[in-house]
């Protein structure tokens, strides 16, 4: 068997992409248009788990304040009241953080910046 043409020893291949910080570290943003792959920010899910465990702990009379928890927890209270906020986040970017379809601005460091609590007015201001 005979080839017609030689095989190059290199192929070169141009691929646009954009490196951006997101959260702390580095990540690829592809143009616009480009399909983009869904990535859960493991950050902001662990936040999202400690948050509604924290709020089923503090509900079901485990523990009678949230300084109490927070000691227990080995995190200062302010933070963990920052934490907890997120469980009056709209059902729709909860859901959206767990799949991996937030937008690249939610960051953990965006929402535990203080949010509106009404969900309407947090899909403006989160999305």
């Amino acid at each position: 068997m005979t080839r017609g043409a030689a095989i190059p020893d290199t192929v070169t291949l141009h691929v646009p992409f954009r490196v951006v910080k997101r959260g702390g570290r580095k990540e690829m943003q592809m143009p616009d248009g480009a399909a983009q792959p869904r990535r859960t920010d493991s950050a902001l899910v662990k936040a999202l788990a400690r948050a509604f465990r924290w709020k089923h702990m503090l509900e079901s009379g485990e523990f009678a304040t949230i300084a109490e928890l927070a000691e227990r927890e080995g995190i200062a209270s302010s933070y963990m009241t920052r934490v907890l906020r997120l469980t009056l986040l709209a059902p729709e970017i909860v859901e959206a953080i767990l799949d991996g379809k937030q937008g690249p601005e939610v960051t953990l460091v965006h929402v535990l910046e203080p949010f509106p609590t009404g969900w309407e007015a947090q899909k403006l201001d989160l999305s």
